[in-house]
């Protein structure tokens, strides 16, 4: 099966595909116990990893051990079926397949959709239900990586059935392999220079992309396919190696699992260590005994290594919402092996069972019917449970006062603001919707006017405002420049102000490097974009620019001194090239942090919105920082612009200001609160 790897940016586990009965690529069909230990150590490195064991940092490398075993027993068992029949049925092999990974699948999907409408969010529903139906047609992987690559939903919590990317790759796969093989018949050396070609150029692929975007190249089949087709040329030429290969292939397996991190550029060259540990694994062991692998209890987690692949991230991701608190490493432990015993009887009452119907085996097209049905059963289910759980939570009646941009008169923001520290309820009349909240964006952003992680370009023109106007405006900086985008465009007009964005997701206006999760390397495109668009901005010849980005909480790399001192020198350094004869610069202090996602947060909470509040003290995180960049600011020559009094009261940062959202997520403001202050900004930037 498949499986992928947790945390930070792309990563999440999965158990490799399995033929019905593990055997060789040639030869007599015989049960591979080492490859059922295999299969044991693949699984038990994933499972440690995602409980947050701190000794398999690289646990995920259990992923790349299942692809070769995948690639390995699914081509000897195609091989084996051509040699005796001289063709292959591919009608039976998709049933096969089906029979073998559908019910398990569908058992757990359909009980981790029920789960999380009972515990998790409710507004995470609806995302959860995508996943579900991505899933029934193998291609969560390219969910992930699309949604894994969106900066402006980096801070969603893991999906409870993220782990089937990995399934999804190895499907993908095999809607390939065996039709290549049945079209080269009998030509080995041809099939072999097939896959050797496929094999290297997918592994060409992944090390590039790696580099150029971690995300697709993570959870890509085109990056993955060589770690299965390793796997398929074991098979394809019967490789023996010297037993002392299976303790060396253990060994570097061990090793990336522990060595190996979050940071650490994958797949990439560095899966290549867990993919020929794997390979010499598998090899080294043919027609010998197991050994260590043919342990018992490696040998019963080897058969449940499907099952328990597949309950455990569900159990891992919910546990801690029905408990209404985080889990420690311990009980992350416990409830992994709570995820086994669901394992076991799955294992028991239906995975096994299923897959051995005579009926089904026996004619193909039945099977694959039955497959199909079983998906679209699982579909159904999901649905139907997603529509019963948001009919049965009640909407609120209460109607919070409109604040419409057109009439609010900006000097009862306070009162405002503080009249809404104890809310009834959310109001009916909220705006936007909490259901629609994840798409409120700027609508700079969908015309192309922000540049993705991996794109150094600075976007031009971007011009909006009172495009006629010889007063040019520059917003600079990343998605936190770009919350404060609708207030500036309102104020722009208003005061007949040329609005020119200059955005990047990520990339903050302070000058200095930073190392990027979603890429997994050192932001160099950061640092080229804000280079170039440092010069951009002079040759405007703006009258004002505003420099704002995300609150600096990130480790600055290549620097002396305390971090503090650093991001304030970055912001000194940055002030100073976006000065000019001529241009007033304005730093902008961050916004106020809430605890986590707003929206989720308030689905939970509809009669206390006042639950989901932080306290100004908490929602303003290192305050000597955040002072310190700010003085830095203003010696080297900008205007400070303090916007918190526009979120807080003295003593709390609420979530809802009248009938707006303030906040579309943890940290990025609405659309419609920001337009709510076009007066204050305006005001702001007028005043010197």
């Amino acid at each position: 099966m498949s499986t992928a790897p947790v945390a930070p940016a792309p990563r999440k586990p999965r158990p490799a595909g399995q033929s019905a009965q593990p055997s060789r690529a040639e030869g007599k069909q015989s049960h591979r116990r080492d490859i059922e230990g295999l299969r044991a150590v693949a699984v038990l490195l994933v499972v440690a990893y995602h409980c947050g064991l701190p000794f398999v940092s690289g646990g995920y490398v259990g992923v790349d051990v299942f692809f070769v075993i995948s690639g390995f027993l699914i081509t000897g068992l195609l091989l084996r079926e051509r040699r005796v029949s001289g063709t292959i049925s591919i009608p039976r092999f998709y049933a096969r397949r089906a029979l073998r990974l559908l019910p398990a699948s569908t058992l757990v999907v359909v009980v981790t959709v029920a789960a999380s409408a009972l515990w998790l969010p409710p507004l995470r529903l609806g995302a959860i239900l995508s996943d579900a139906l991505h899933t029934s047609i193998y291609a969560m992987n390219y969910r992930l990586a699309a949604v894994g690559t969106d900066y402006l939903n980096a801070d969603a919590d893991p999906s409870p059935l993220q782990h089937f990317w990995s399934l999804a790759v190895e499907e993908q796969f095999y809607l390939v392999w065996p039709l290549l093989i049945l079209a080269l018949g009998r030509r080995r050396r041809g099939l072999g220079l097939a896959l050797s070609l496929l094999t290297a150029g997918s592994l060409a692929v992944g090390v590039w992309q790696t580099q150029a975007n971690a995300g697709w190249a993570y959870f890509g089949a085109h990056t993955r396919a060589w770690e299965l087709g390793i796997g398929a040329l074991l098979a394809l030429g019967a490789v023996r190696l010297p037993g002392w290969c299976v303790p060396a292939g253990l060994v570097a397996v061990g090793v990336s699992a522990v060595l190996y991190t979050a940071e650490t550029p994958f797949p990439g060259y560095a899966a290549l260590l867990p993919v020929l540990g794997t390979a010499a694994v598998i090899a080294g062991g043919t027609g010998r005994q197991a050994g260590l692998l043919g342990a018992p209890i490696l040998q019963g987690i080897g058969r449940l290594s499907y099952s328990w692949y597949l309950w455990h991230w569900p159990v891992l991701m919910i546990a801690p919402a029905a408990l209404g608190r985080p889990l420690a490493v311990w009980e992350n432990v416990l409830a992994a092996l709570g995820a086994l015993v669901l394992a076991a009887l799955t294992y028991a009452l239906v995975e096994n069972p299923v897959r051995h119907l005579a009926v089904l085996r026996n004619r193909p097209w039945l099977g694959i019917g039955a497959g199909l049905g079983v998906s679209l059963l699982c579909a159904g289910l999901c649905v139907g449970i997603t529509y019963v759980a948001d009919h049965v939570r009640g909407a609120s009646d209460y109607q919070a006062t409109v604040l419409d941009p057109a009439t609010f008169n900006p000097k009862d923001l306070s009162t405002e603001i503080a009249g809404s520290l104890d809310l009834p309820a959310v109001p009916a009349n909220l705006t936007p919707k909490l259901a629609t909240v994840a798409k409120d964006k700027p609508h700079f952003y969908s015309e192309g006017c922000s540049g993705s992680f991996d794109d150094a370009e600075v976007k031009k023109p971007c011009a909006y405002g009172d495009l006629s106007s010889g007063t040019t405006v520059v917003l600079f900086g990343d998605s936190h420049a770009g919350h404060w985008f609708p207030a500036l465009e309102a104020a722009s007009l208003q005061r007949h102000w040329k609005l020119v964005v200059v955005t990047k997701s990520a990339c903050s206006a302070a000058d200095g490097t930073i190392f990027l999760p979603q890429l997994k390397r050192d932001f160099t495109e950061c640092v080229q974009w804000r280079k170039d668009a440092f010069a951009y901005v002079r040759s405007l010849h703006p009258a004002k620019v505003l420099l704002a980005s995300t609150y600096p909480s990130s480790e600055l790399l290549h620097v002396d001194g305390t971090q503090d001192e650093a991001w304030a020198a970055g912001w000194r350094r940055s002030v100073r090239a976006a000065t000019a004869p001529g241009t007033e610069v304005y730093f902008m202090s961050d916004t106020p942090w809430q605890a986590g996602s707003t929206p989720e947060c308030l689905s939970e909470h509809m009669d206390r919105p006042s639950a989901c509040a932080r306290t100004r003290t908490d929602a303003l995180a290192l305050p000597a920082r955040r002072k310190l960049v700010a003085d830095a600011a203003r010696a080297a020559g900008a205007t400070v612009i303090d916007p918190v009094p526009w979120f807080c009261t003295p003593g709390v940062c609420p979530v809802i200001v009248g009938n707006v959202l303030v906040y579309r997520d943890q940290h990025h403001v609405t659309t419609a609160y920001s337009r709510l202050l076009a007066p204050q900004l305006g005001a702001a930037l007028a005043a010197s």
